[in-house]
């Protein structure tokens, strides 16, 4: 089976792409915006710049049952853009859609989405987890715009039968994993004390190789077409274990402060750093009984493992 993941060279494309190249059953093509020598050299590569709605897919998608699409503007902290709800409607609704649009007119049988939790919203109440079925809620314009392209892929799907998958994932964890998560990482592998120590929350992750599975089920599965599922490890932990459980996948003892969450959102706020506070200290959890009774799919890894995992890699990059 020919497979376009777009999105190729990314933290999560390059997982899939990584792969595909060594089941037998699947043949790779990875679309990048610019060159990856870390592709897999048995891939084939196809350059197409950047993701809009005026991308020439044509060649990228001769013979493809199955797109992969994880291409996007990402979702960052401190948005720069001007009017970012602009620039991720461009990319992530304008340029989504066109590329499913034009795989519909190639013959692509299915079409896999990486959506994010986001569209769901910014956290629950500790016990009551999101469901795929729940009403979307975001936020901001990264959440925004994932939801109009969901929703813009139903209405494709609809219209021109192509099968749709969409897969809503939390924080994606594993090798090669960036931005707060790295910088976790290096607090504690340099023993900084952190004042995390008694925060009570409930937050969901999804270990990389357990969302590569997921995609890959999600690929080829039958039950999987025109349904949205979410990801997860299948074990939720506060931020206090998870420095924990990281601390000692790195070998390091974790030195935390036990200062209570309300007086952390307090003076994060003071200092301008409420959304990150919020981060730390509120739940956000994910139920994925549906993922696992549709698909009969289980997470692969558990959740120290995947720990594991990501703190062989780290250890690898100093």
């Amino acid at each position: 089976m020919n497979v376009l993941v777009t999105g190729a060279s990314g933290f999560v494309g390059l997982a899939v792409v990584n792969r595909l190249a060594i089941h037998s059953k699947f043949i790779p093509r990875a679309a990048v915006r610019h060159i990856n020598h870390r592709l897999p050299a048995q891939v084939e590569v196809t350059q197409v710049g950047n993701l809009a709605s005026a991308t020439d897919w044509n060649a990228a998608l001769q013979d493809i049952a199955v797109v992969v699409h994880s291409a996007g503007r990402a979702h960052v902290m401190q948005d720069t853009a001007r009017n970012s709800l602009i620039e991720f409607r461009r990319v992530n609704v304008e340029g989504t859609l066109h590329l499913a649009r034009q795989a519909a007119k190639t013959g692509v049988r299915r079409f896999v989405f990486l959506s994010s939790i986001k569209v769901n919203g910014e956290g629950t109440l500790s016990g009551k987890p999101y469901r795929a079925e729940d009403k979307a809620a975001p936020i901001d314009p990264y959440g925004i715009s994932k939801m109009e392209a969901e929703l813009g892929l139903q209405r494709l799907a609809r219209e021109t039968g192509l099968e749709m998958v969409i897969i809503r994932p939390p924080l994606v964890y594993g090798p090669g994993v960036r931005a707060n998560f790295l910088s976790m990482m290096h607090w504690l592998d340099k023993g900084i004390p952190l004042p995390l120590g008694a925060i009570h929350n409930k937050r969901s992750l999804v270990a990389l190789d357990n969302l590569v599975d997921l995609v890959v089920t999600c690929m080829n599965h039958p039950a999987a077409a025109n349904q949205i599922f979410l990801a997860g490890d299948g074990e939720d932990l506060s931020t206090t274990e998870l420095l924990q459980r990281m601390g000692k996948a790195l070998g390091r003892s974790s030195r935390l402060i036990p200062i209570p969450a309300k007086f952390l959102e307090i003076g994060a706020t003071l200092l301008g750093k409420k959304a990150v506070a919020q981060k730390l200290c509120r739940s956000l959890q994910v139920d994925i009984s549906k993922t696992r009774k549709v698909l009969d799919w289980t997470p692969p890894l558990g959740v120290d493992e995947g720990l594991q995992k990501t703190a062989e890699w780290f250890k690898r990059l100093s």
